[in-house]
């Protein structure tokens, strides 16, 4: 039996029920409605994920091509929402440009008081992020107002063209792709109960996921991906790499992208990255990064016995597609908006409000003093 007394930050206490992850269950691993993790990265695209998990099921042949075209037909911006990214400054972390984006297409394009439009709010929000995202970037990095609506036909696709002013090649949309999949639901995370929390209270889709992308900007959430890549590039070789971590360690500092508050002995996720960027490497003839990213590896395992989680070796293969670092974990949110709309959607349909009790450690009660007699 769990001590709550000992417990932070709800560890090992179970908040809820869903039916759209398992997340480290034994005989199970990582599953999205009873999929595998490996199953759904080889064999499926991230709009038959996203059908899946908002939907409940796979699609068939017809039902994901009228998907994919919806989504095309959801891509572009008011021009409302373009002046607001153009007003947003360049300094700005991207994270916070996702969260006004949202919450300000939420004022043009509110939900209805019945909710009867959230699926279409939730497929909104997924053709949309990316648009978001890189109509800020183009416009404050080059200059350009970037066409939006591009013909690709996935998001990934669709990301790419927008970055790079052309359309990705085949290996690169698959490899975002599979990140995007990757990314899309782990059950109550941080981000995902913020989400619950604020859905039970009958507010909104858009407040919930303005939340949810306020709770992934945090450090110990989101963000890890950024920081491993921070760190790979502080080294020039795999030897320098290990003896500079085995000194971080020595001085007992902290070393984003490896372990993991649910699993135990490897995230899943992780072996997927890692032979992504392997292949990367090798197709831009850049071995040093994924070199240093295994050396690294190699001397948190051995010394302390954490393993890399999804966003260390999710590092490279971004910087290998040409992505900015800072862009990272804004595609976090252009993936994780699936498992936010579905568990937004599970919520209203068994819904009760989400209310924590909590230990109380201050003070006795106290009597009151007039001001003339406090010290």
């Amino acid at each position: 039996m769990i001590d709550k007394k000992k417990v932070g930050g709800l560890a090992g206490i179970s908040a809820g029920e869903t039916a759209l992850c398992t997340v480290g269950k034994e005989g199970a691993g990582l599953t999205y409605r009873g999929y595998d993790i490996y199953d759904l990265a080889e064999n499926a695209t991230f709009e038959e994920v996203a059908y899946l998990l908002l939907r409940g099921k796979l699609p068939n042949k017809i039902e994901l091509d009228n998907y994919i075209s919806r989504l095309k037909n959801m891509r572009d911006l008011p021009d409302q929402l373009k002046t607001v990214l153009e007003m947003t400054p360049k300094e700005s972390h991207p994270m916070d440009v996702l969260r006004t984006g949202v919450s300000f297409l939420g004022n043009i394009e509110p939900e209805s008081k019945e909710f009867s439009n959230q699926a279409t709010i939730a497929d909104r929000l997924l053709a949309s992020l990316p648009s978001m995202l890189l109509y800020w970037h183009r416009f404050h990095q080059d200059g350009k107002k970037i066409n939006v609506a591009t013909d690709d036909d996935s998001v990934s696709g669709h990301f790419l063209h927008m970055l790079h002013d052309a359309p990705p090649s085949e290996l690169h949309r698959k490899t975002l792709d599979t990140t995007l999949i990757l990314y899309a639901e782990h059950e109550f995370n941080a981000s995902t109960f913020t989400g619950r929390v604020i859905t039970a209270t009958l507010s909104d889709m858009y407040s919930a996921v303005t939340g949810a992308i306020g709770a992934l900007r945090g450090a110990l959430h989101g963000g890890a991906n950024e920081a491993a890549m921070e760190l790979i590039e502080q080294y020039d070789t795999a030897d320098q790499a290990s003896k500079g971590v085995f000194s971080l360690l020595e001085k007992k500092q902290k070393i984003m992208g490896f372990g993991h508050r649910v699993y135990t002995t490897s995230d899943p996720r992780n072996s997927i990255n890692k032979g992504m960027s392997k292949i990367l490497s090798a197709e831009t003839g850049d071995k040093k990064l994924y070199a240093i990213s295994e050396a690294i590896e190699t001397v948190m395992w051995n010394e302390k016995k954490l393993f890399a989680n999804a966003d260390f070796f999710a590092a490279s293969v971004y910087h290998f597609m040409g992505i900015p670092t800072y862009l990272f974990t804004p595609i976090f949110v252009c993936s994780r908006i699936t498992g936010w709309a579905a568990h937004i959607m599970e919520q209203r349909a068994n819904n009760k409000l989400i209310r924590p009790a909590a230990e109380y450690i201050g003070p006795n009660l106290q009597a009151w003093l007039p001001i003339d007699r406090r010290s």
